[in-house]
C-alpha cells in the first residue's frame, strides 16, 4: 500500500509539473538555490526579460528538492524543464545516463560563449570525453573565515602572510586561548577533509571504484582531529557557526557564499584565506560548481535554445551581479574587472595558485562519497567513533549506495540525498 501511495504521488507530481511547462513563450529555468542566491539569480532572470526583444521568457523556478523532482520527470519523459543549474559532481551520471544535450548550438550561437571566457576549473566539470555538455555560472566551495581582532590578541598575525595557516601553527596555540575561546569551528568539516585528501594528493578512488576506507582519508582525518584532541575546535554538537559570528572563534570554516552573512554582523571584524593545510606549498579548497544545463527534451524548439544562448550570455557578462550573492564567478571578464577586487571572494581568483586551489570533485560517484563523509565525519573528528571503525562503514555505506544506485533514473527514491550548496 505504501509503495501505492508513493507511486501515486510521483504521477501526481509529474502531471502538475507537465501543466506548468507547456507554454511555447516560457522557459522554465529550474535551480536549487532556496537561500539569499535566489533572489539574486530572480533579479538577473528579470533584467534579462526585460532588456530583451524575444516574445519568449525565462521563468525561474526554485525547487528545494530539484534534483528529486528532476529524476521524476525524465522517468516519466514529461514535465522537464527546458534549462537546469546542476552541479557539478551531477554531470558525469546525467551523460552517462543520455540526459544532458551538449551546449553545441548555444556555443555556436553564441560566439563568446567559450573556453577563453570562464575560469577553467569551471569549464572542464562540464566538459566529457571533448563534448561541452554545461556552462557555468560559479565556483563555490570552502573557505576559512578569520577574526582579525582574536588574531591581534593572541599574536598570530603573521599566520596570514603567506595566505596558508598550517596544523603546527595551529597547534602552538594549544592551551595559550582564554576560556570561552577556540581556535577553529567544524563548519562543513566533511568539505575541510576533502581539501585534506588533496593537500596529501589523494583521492577519492581507485580504478573507478570509490575509495574511502584508505590511508589517506584516515591520515587526513588524524591530521584534523589533532586540533580537536587539542582542545582548539568548538565543542561537539555546538553551532560553531554562529560562535564564530559572536566573537568567540578565530577561524571559520564554511563556504565562499557565508561573506555576506558574516557581514551583516555589527562589529565583527573578519577576513577570508584558505582551508588549513600541512604546508603552504600545497593547498586547497573544496570546491563545486553551479552549471548550466539543458537535460534532453524533444519539446525544446529551436527559438528556446536561441533564446537559452542568449540568456547565457547575458549572464556571461553580468555576472557581477552573481558576485553580490558571494560566489565565485565563472566569467573571465567579470573575474578581471576593478569592480569584482571588491568581493571577498576574489581572494580565491587574485593569483594561478589560488586558482588552482580550488578542486572540484567530478568522480561519478562523489555524491554518495560526501554524504557518507558527511554523516560520519563529526563523530570521528571529535572522537566519538574509533576512525578505523568510521572508515568501513563509510566504505560500505557508499558501496552499498553504488549497488542501489539511487542516481540512475531508473533507480532512483528521494533518499534526502539534496546537495547542501
Amino acid at each position: 500500500m505504501k509503495k501505492y501511495v508513493y507511486l501515486s504521488f510521483l504521477v501526481l507530481l509529474s502531471l502538475m509539473l507537465v501543466g506548468c511547462n507547456n507554454d511555447e513563450n516560457v522557459i522554465e529555468f529550474w535551480t536549487p538555490l532556496t537561500g539569499d542566491d535566489g533572489a539574486y539569480m530572480n533579479q538577473l532572470v528579470d533584467d534579462f526579460n526585460e532588456q530583451s526583444d524575444q516574445e519568449i521568457e525565462i521563468k525561474h523556478v526554485i525547487t528545494s528538492d530539484m534534483y528529486t523532482k528532476l529524476y521524476t520527470v525524465m522517468n516519466s519523459g514529461s514535465g522537464i524543464p527546458d534549462l537546469t543549474l546542476i552541479h557539478a559532481d551531477r554531470v558525469p551520471s546525467f551523460v552517462k545516463q543520455d540526459l544532458l544535450k551538449p551546449m553545441t548550438g548555444v556555443m555556436e550561437a553564441q560566439s563568446n560563449i567559450n573556453q577563453e571566457n570562464y575560469l577553467a576549473e569551471a569549464w572542464t566539470a562540464g566538459e566529457i570525453d571533448g563534448t561541452q555538455y554545461t556552462i557555468p555560472l560559479d565556483i563555490h566551495g570552502s573557505a576559512m573565515y578569520y577574526n582579525q581582532d582574536l588574531l591581534e590578541k593572541y599574536g598570530v598575525e603573521n599566520w596570514l602572510d603567506d595566505d596558508v595557516v598550517t596544523f603546527d601553527e595551529m597547534l602552538s596555540l594549544e592551551g595559550q586561548l582564554e576560556e570561552g575561546d577556540y581556535l577553529v569551528n567544524d563548519a562543513l568539516m566533511g568539505w575541510v577533509i576533502l581539501a585534506q585528501i588533496q593537500n596529501l594528493d589523494g583521492d577519492i578512488q581507485e580504478n573507478g571504484e570509490p575509495a574511502v576506507n584508505t590511508p589517506v582519508m584516515k591520515e587526513a582525518i588524524e591530521r584534523v582531529k589533532e586540533i580537536t584532541d587539542a582542545g582548539l575546535m568548538t565543542p561537539y554538537g555546538e553551532d560553531g557557526y554562529l560562535m564564530f559570528q559572536s566573537g568567540n572563534v578565530l577561524f571559520s570554516t564554511d563556504g565562499t557564499w557565508s561573506s555576506t552573512g558574516h557581514a551583516q554582523v555589527e562589529g565583527l571584524n573578519f577576513g577570508v584565506t584558505n582551508i588549513y593545510a600541512p604546508s603552504p606549498d600545497n593547498f586547497h579548497n573544496r570546491a563545486s560548481a553551479h552549471l548550466f544545463s539543458m537535460l534532453n527534451k524533444e519539446e525544446r524548439s529551436e527559438e528556446k535554445e536561441a533564446v537559452i544562448a542568449d540568456f547565457l550570455e547575458y549572464i556571461r557578462s553580468h555576472s557581477i551581479e552573481w558576485a553580490e550573492a558571494g560566489q565565485i564567478v565563472a566569467s573571465t571578464e567579470v573575474v578581471e574587472s576593478p569592480e569584482y577586487d571588491e568581493y571577498m571572494q576574489s581572494f580565491f581568483t587574485k593569483n594561478e595558485a589560488e586558482e588552482e586551489s580550488l578542486h572540484i570533485y567530478t568522480y561519478e560517484h562523489y555524491p554518495y562519497i560526501a554524504e557518507a563523509i558527511d554523516t560520519y565525519i563529526a563523530d570521528l573528528v571529535h572522537g566519538e567513533m574509533e576512525i578505523d571503525q568510521g572508515l568501513e562503514e563509510m566504505q560500505k555505506f557508499v558501496d552499498d549506495k553504488v549497488k542501489e544506485g539511487t542516481l540512475d533514473v531508473e533507480n532512483y527514491e528521494d533518499t534526502g540525498e539534496e546537495s547542501e550548496e
